[in-house]
């Protein structure tokens, strides 16, 4: 099952056009989708098997659901920095720009540098990309020494003033998750979000008082044991 129209037929095939105003409610850009919901995509993903070749050349479509079924069938191994580059400029959802970096980025070599680049440009779905890595590799790279999210937070702090409901909602999620994956980091990411509501800035206080919200919650208490 690798050839291109062949699957993009499949995936018309299993297309909710009512569905579209449900993705639409959640920030989902439509211009170029279908309406098929994840389960879908991630079942037709699981019958094609892992296809480096094939998850480029769907992802050059430009269809949304095609673009989400390239990260399910990518191989992180042969992922580059061009192509992480080429992907990322291309991202106007955050949906996809999420699933790329759970599914791909974050377990590839170019995570940490591709943390500090993007977590300080200007286009907001670049800027949530770095964001989203940090909180990827906080859930799943259980290996990664606390030294690397102790690096991550200074610039959770830095940046936590960025408004923007894509960008904000990434540094939080990459401070929570940071917070909750030992009880060592859930004391410095504590202290992040002291510093960032220290800013006395606005924009930034919503990034810290929902982290500590949860971070201060008695299920992550409990799990750190304290």
């Amino acid at each position: 099952m690798n050839d291109i129209e062949f699957i993009l037929s499949e995936l018309k095939s299993i297309s909710e056009p009512d569905y579209l105003k449900k993705m639409a409610h959640f920030g989902i850009d439509i211009s170029k989708a279908y309406g098929i919901r994840v389960p879908h995509i991630r079942k037709l993903g699981k019958q094609i098997g892992k296809d480096q070749e094939l998850s480029l050349l769907l992802w050059e479509t430009g269809f949304h659901e095609a673009r989400l079924l390239a990260t399910f069938i990518g191989d992180y191994k042969q992922v580059s920095e061009e192509q992480i580059n080429a992907w990322v400029s291309d991202f106007s959802s955050w949906d996809i720009c999420d699933q790329a970096c759970g599914n791909l980025f974050v377990k590839t070599p170019y995570f940490k540098s591709k943390v500090l680049e993007f977590s300080q440009a200007e286009s907001e779905f670049v800027k949530r990309t770095g964001f989203v890595l940090m909180a990827e590799a906080a859930v799943h790279l259980k290996k990664e020494p606390n030294e690397t999210f102790l690096a991550f937070l200074p610039i959770i702090e830095r940046e936590a003033y960025d408004n923007r409901n894509f960008v904000k909602k990434a540094i939080n999620w990459a401070l929570r998750q940071i917070g909750k994956r030992n009880v060592f980091l859930h004391e410095h990411a504590i202290a992040t979000a002291n510093n960032i509501l220290a800013q006395n800035n606005k924009k930034a206080n919503w990034v810290a008082l929902d982290a500590l919200r949860e971070l201060n919650s008695d299920a992550v208490l409990t799990r750190h044991g304290l």
